[in-house]
């Protein structure tokens, strides 16, 4: 098999397990390393399964190892880290950057990050000032593409309830016709497919996807 490696992190969250499956169903990519935290219930031939110490950068570095593409779809809530900004950081800022600052090393050459819409590292806002943020340090470290998806709401069926989230997605379908089109959700399987294609058109520079982009891509 020639196809592209490709790394997924986040790969048990709504657009993260999406991903993996259409990336071990599609011929352009032989193999699909995901990094995670415990073990998984998965078995493909061209999945490697890796458990990650993400705190432990030597060992986050060598699980990560060599590929093409890195995918990075990890994100938590404050009502999972119990309020604790610092934890929060630890797992939404300190792991998207360490993936890019190893894969960069490491030769990978597209970054495809999920972000969120009003992602801004000016904003008063912790959530999209910390996405914001993200998304610069990365953009620095020089990819051939790096491909930035910023969502709203996603919808679909998560492993892990999120009450407030469920709470949002159901305001949301009450008055989504009072909102502006980059506010609407979207299923977290057309945001995984949206990545799969860009990452296959191997387009170089900088892309940011917001709900229409994203679906004229799915």
């Amino acid at each position: 098999m020639n196809g592209q490696t490709a790394v997924v992190i986040g790969a048990t969250g709504l657009v993260g397990s999406a991903l993996v499956e259409q990336l071990l169903n599609d011929d352009a990519f032989s193999r699909v390393r995901i990094l995670v935290r415990r073990a998984v219930n998965l078995q493909h031939p061209k999945l490697e399964i890796c458990i990650t110490d993400f705190s432990n950068y030597e060992h986050y570095q060598q699980q990560l190892g060599t590929g093409d593409c890195i995918f990075c779809c990890i994100g938590t809530t404050m009502a999972q880290v119990k309020g604790d900004k610092v934890l929060y950081r630890s797992i939404d800022f300190d792991i998207p950057v360490n993936a890019a600052r190893f894969g960069k090393a490491a030769g990978f050459q597209q970054y495809l990050l999920v972000s969120a819409i009003g992602a801004n590292s000016r904003s008063r806002f912790f959530y999209t000032r910390l996405k914001g943020e993200v998304e610069e340090v990365i953009a620095t470290f020089g990819f051939n593409s790096f491909h930035i998806f910023r969502p709203s709401f996603l919808m679909g069926n998560r492993m892990q309830h999120r009450t407030g989230e469920s709470i949002g997605i159901t305001l949301f379908r009450m008055f989504k016709f009072l909102l502006p089109s980059n506010y609407k959700g979207i299923n977290g399987t057309d945001v995984a497919n949206a990545m799969l294609l860009a990452a296959k058109k191997k387009e170089s520079g900088l892309h940011v996807y917001a709900y229409s982009k994203m679906l004229e891509k799915a």
